[in-house]
């Protein structure tokens, strides 16, 4: 399988509490993505935060130069879900009803939420993207797996039309709407992926996290695009050193 420039990342974390992964998870100081609290600053707020300053497994990273192996494949099984949307100020976040899940080599992860990073935190080859959109799902022990999907500049997707038209624009903003999405519309239809050990991309940077990124690109129009990054302005974390580890992808 040819890993091409042209990609979406889709990740899935695994090994970690929901708590820890909320975008406002961190509680040892104000974190933001600009100035005096952006992320170069993030592991020197907190002890909570070191893993940001010292990790050497941190996320996220430019994805490239991946090892082709055989991998398992993700199944899904995303059902409809009402519309509840909320800025919490570090992101716009959709909260899933439950009965929706994936499964990862036999285990099943039941989706609760999903949001948004503007401009993408992962590149493919050094090329950024317009957005990012992480799904987060959690098992029965706790433990998390995270769908992440990099969007690129193109046609008007239908598929977010309904979360665009209810988008809350201000910091601790909800709205709800009486019609139902489907977060298996919000995915490609090729779920070949990439897979590396990292870290959550926001405070207190807890790493042991895996990602699988798949690697089919979908698409917005540069309105809807914009849109998302007139709210949230940017709200990514630069990518990170590799160090040592592995980047394999699926044959």
């Amino acid at each position: 399988m040819r890993f091409g420039k042209s990609v979406l990342a889709a990740a899935f974390v695994i090994g970690l509490s929901l708590a820890a992964f909320n975008a406002n998870a961190g509680s040892g100081g104000h974190w933001g993505y600009e100035g005096e609290h952006g992320p170069e600053h993030w592991g020197h707020m907190s002890g909570e935060y070191k893993a940001c300053a010292e990790g050497k497994t941190q996320s996220p990273i430019d994805l490239s130069n991946a090892a082709a192996e055989e991998l398992a494949d993700i199944k899904f099984d995303y059902k409809p879900s009402k519309l509840n949307i909320v800025n919490n100020g570090h992101t716009v976040q959709v909260n899933y009803d439950n009965g929706s899940s994936i499964s990862v080599n036999g285990s099943q992860y039941n989706l609760v939420q999903f949001h948004f990073h503007t401009p993408s935190e992962h590149t493919v080859e050094g090329k950024s993207y317009g957005n990012e959109m992480h799904l987060v799902h959690k098992n029965d022990k706790g433990e998390l797996a995270v769908v992440g999907v990099l969007v690129e500049k193109g046609q008007e997707n239908a598929a977010y039309k309904a979360i665009w038209s209810n988008l809350p624009k201000k910091a601790n903003e909800k709205k709800s709407a009486a019609v139902d999405i489907s977060a298996s519309e919000l995915l490609p239809q090729d779920k070949d992926y990439f897979t590396y050990s990292g870290s959550l991309t926001t405070p207190p940077c807890t790493e042991d996290v895996r990602w699988i990124v798949l690697k089919s690109p979908i698409q917005m129009s540069e309105g809807q695009i914009s849109e998302i990054q007139k709210i949230m302005h940017k709200n990514n974390r630069p990518v990170q050193k590799m160090h040592d580890r592995a980047l394999k992808i699926s044959k």
